[in-house]
């Protein structure tokens, strides 16, 4: 039988094709995998994100005509009362529910990685349980816990001798309310994140620590903490760009209020005012300006956590 070397040219024409196929799939299949992802990415991704900074330049209306303005609407939106307004609103949200929501996530997944437990399996998936809750179930629910009449929390504070709060009236009451169900619903995701990073830590380490004498709150300081510095980071960024967003919450928590969030737009955050401004005001050309500058806010505190996520890495010991 003669080799592919030792053939004629003519027999050896159709080997080398098949070589060059070959060589020709395996150099894009990779990319044929990840395509996908890619053309997902580009269609409902990219291009709406490019045409909104294209719609930001123009006076849009969706019917008419489309009057170009250049940057127009961002100098309006600069001098724009209720634009400010709304961004203090979603600090705010934000900070309330960030900051309780990590710090209790890593205080169960600790408990959770440490404590003898029966059916510990259970209760590890149970703090699953808000996250796969629908978020209207979760509003409307929360909404009768801090109705001013006969909600739960009311009550309990007219036990302690406290006057009824109108949550939904007032500015630092619908921020908390609105935080709270945040908080509740993104606590569980968090903590299994925490557990998961927390179980791939050698146990030997806590052994060796308990046997110079230190005490579960210092191998909770010295220990856990440093070990999930980068898992940290993450649920961080993620919580700041969720946080950043927040529309459903403020929403269905005062139904009364509509897309204001109340007369006084207590409650009314960035992605509200831009749903206001451009499906209830039409006004879709200044609705776009008000999305760029939330994508430039979300973009600029996601890097600025990254960066102090990796210099807090680079100075790990």
């Amino acid at each position: 039988m003669l080799s592919p070397a030792t053939a004629p040219p003519d027999l050896r024409r159709p080997h080398r094709r098949r070589r060059m196929q070959q060589g020709v799939r395996e150099f894009l299949a990779p990319y044929a995998y990840i395509a996908p992802f890619f053309v997902l990415f580009l269609i409902f991704g990219l291009f709406p994100l490019l045409f909104t900074f294209y719609i930001s330049l123009f006076d849009w209306d969706p019917i008419g005509e489309h009057r170009f303005v250049g940057l127009d609407n961002f100098t309006e939106l600069l001098h724009d009362p209720r634009f400010w307004g709304a961004l203090r609103n979603t600090f705010s949200i934000w900070v309330m529910s960030t900051v309780p929501q990590l710090l209790l996530a890593l205080g169960l997944a600790h408990l959770l990685n440490h404590a003898r437990l029966r059916l510990a399996a259970l209760f590890r998936m149970s703090v699953l349980v808000p996250y796969v809750t629908s978020v209207a179930a979760t509003t409307i629910v929360f909404a009768q816990m801090f109705d001013r009449d006969y909600g739960m929390i009311n009550w309990f504070l007219g036990l302690l001798g406290f006057d009824h709060i109108d949550f939904t009236a007032s500015l630092w009451g619908s921020h908390v309310m609105i935080a709270t169900m945040i908080a509740w619903r993104w606590t569980g995701y968090n903590t299994l994140l925490y557990l998961a990073a927390l179980q791939s830590v050698p146990r030997e380490l806590y052994e060796a620590a308990a046997a110079d004498g230190a005490n579960g709150w210092k191998q909770f300081l010295h220990i856990s903490i440093p070990s999930l510095r980068p898992i940290i980071a993450f649920t961080v960024v993620t919580s700041t760009i969720g946080g950043l967003q927040v529309f459903t919450e403020p929403l269905l928590a005062n139904p009364v209020g509509g897309l204001t969030c109340g007369a006084a737009r207590q409650c009314q955050t960035v992605t509200l005012y831009l749903y206001e401004q451009s499906f209830g005001q039409f006004h879709f050309g200044y609705g776009a300006a008000v999305g760029v500058a939330l994508f430039v806010i979300v973009v600029a505190f996601s890097g600025l956590n990254y960066l102090l996520a990796t210099r807090v890495r680079s100075e790990r010991p």
